[in-house]
């Protein structure tokens, strides 16, 4: 019996939601050394800001704070706090009464004589605000498209810190993990949008070969330019903490991949949905013309969406491009710095796995649609 459109709509939901407990319930890997207390909400009702000084631009000492706990089994309880301020304004915290923070609470601690380490601002609040609004509008504006695509998000979510990290940080090679986790991500997702339909396996053909191709040049052009990973944020931390073994060099190339991804499924469903429209209004017209129609359709779209790679990597290290032009760096300095070369890298790779991805899936979807005599 065949199913409706809501019937088959609510057992794609049912199917995405299974996935997400299941990956949900996967175990955590073992920690390296065992949480000394909880995290706890707490309001900020005082600072005592005596032990504070400022060193130009930089602040440094020992913020004071009397919090009142918001949760936890020691909730309504006021201890005191404090705040270490160590003049790295990437990492330090300025609290004001009325903040909520977030504390770290052992269970012996007692009001009046424990001093609890307030570890940061409290944000989730406004997190899962903003995430609601996100799911209100796509559930609004997309109908059950919306509803699948934020399940999606979910199962994306789920699939790299459930799947993709732990697997990479128990020694498995990270961008070969990655490329499988993506191409599984890419099916799913061109499932819920275009079914299993030949629109569907044109798009995720199309998206796999870009993507395996940009994975082979990040191999070779990251050996050849000696990118060697340690520019990404916290490496040392991380190899400190034990994953000394860690190829870094592999999670980075992992790391152009997962970024590119997104824009290559993106291109790929754009160009097979172009040959669909066309093959539907001309069902005679031969593969070749499917293919030319489609590589006009990938010119068209791949300009915009190499320079939004290139916008969107460059927006990360604005900063420090602002550095370099007060500094009178000329580019042919800045852009030998290891930072700039390894952003250079994942702009070029991904602008590469862009490019390629239209004349693939062109020729995939052509093939596909075209006439039934083969022509």
């Amino acid at each position: 019996m065949r199913l409706g459109k809501t019937q088959a709509n609510l057992a794609v939901l049912a199917v995405l939601a299974l996935a997400s407990a299941a990956l949900w319930l996967i175990p955590e890997p073992p920690h390296l050394a065992s949480p000394h207390g909880s995290p706890e909400r707490a309001r900020v009702l005082s600072v005592d800001n005596a032990s504070v000084e400022s060193l130009g631009l930089l602040r440094y000492g020992s913020q004071r704070l009397e919090v009142e706990l918001l949760s936890g089994a020691k909730k309504g309880q006021t201890f005191r706090a404090a705040n270490e301020i160590r003049a790295q304004m990437e990492l330090d915290k300025d609290f004001k009464p009325g903040d909520e923070a977030v504390v770290i609470v052992h269970p012996d601690d007692a009001p009046g004589s424990a001093m609890l380490v307030a570890r940061d601002h409290y944000r989730l609040g406004y997190g899962w605000l903003l995430f609601g609004l996100l799911c209100l509008l796509l559930c609004i504006f997309g109908g059950w498209t919306g509803i699948k695509a934020l399940l999606s998000f979910v199962v994306s979510c789920l699939v790299i810190w459930k799947g993709v990290i732990p697997l990479a940080m128990r020694g498995w090679p990270a961008s070969w993990t990655i490329f499988g986790s993506v191409c599984l991500l890419t099916a799913i997702i061109v499932y819920l949008v275009a079914g299993a339909t030949r629109k569907g396996w044109a798009a995720f053909l199309g998206s796999a070969t870009g993507i395996f191709v940009g994975l082979g040049m990040a191999h070779l052009f990251g050996r050849l330019m000696k990118i060697n990973g340690a520019t990404m944020p916290y490496v040392q931390t991380l190899l400190h903490s034990g994953y000394e073994f860690l190829n870094l060099q592999d999670i980075y190339i992992g790391g152009i991949i997962l970024a590119s991804s997104g824009a290559v499924m993106d291109l790929a469903m754009d160009i097979a949905s172009g040959i669909e429209e066309v093959a539907r209004h001309n069902p005679t017209l031969p593969m070749r013309e499917l293919v030319m129609s489609g590589i006009r359709i990938g010119r068209s779209v791949v300009g915009t969406m190499t320079t939004t790679l290139l916008l969107a990597y460059s927006g990360g290290y604005i900063t420090l491009l602002m550095m370099f032009r007060t500094q009178g760096t000329p580019p042919a300095d800045f852009l030998n710095n290891a930072i700039v070369a390894s952003e250079v890298v994942k702009t070029l790779i991904g602008s590469f796995s862009l490019v390629l991805v239209a004349p693939c899936t062109a020729l995939v979807a052509g093939w596909v649609f075209k006439p039934r005599d083969g022509k």
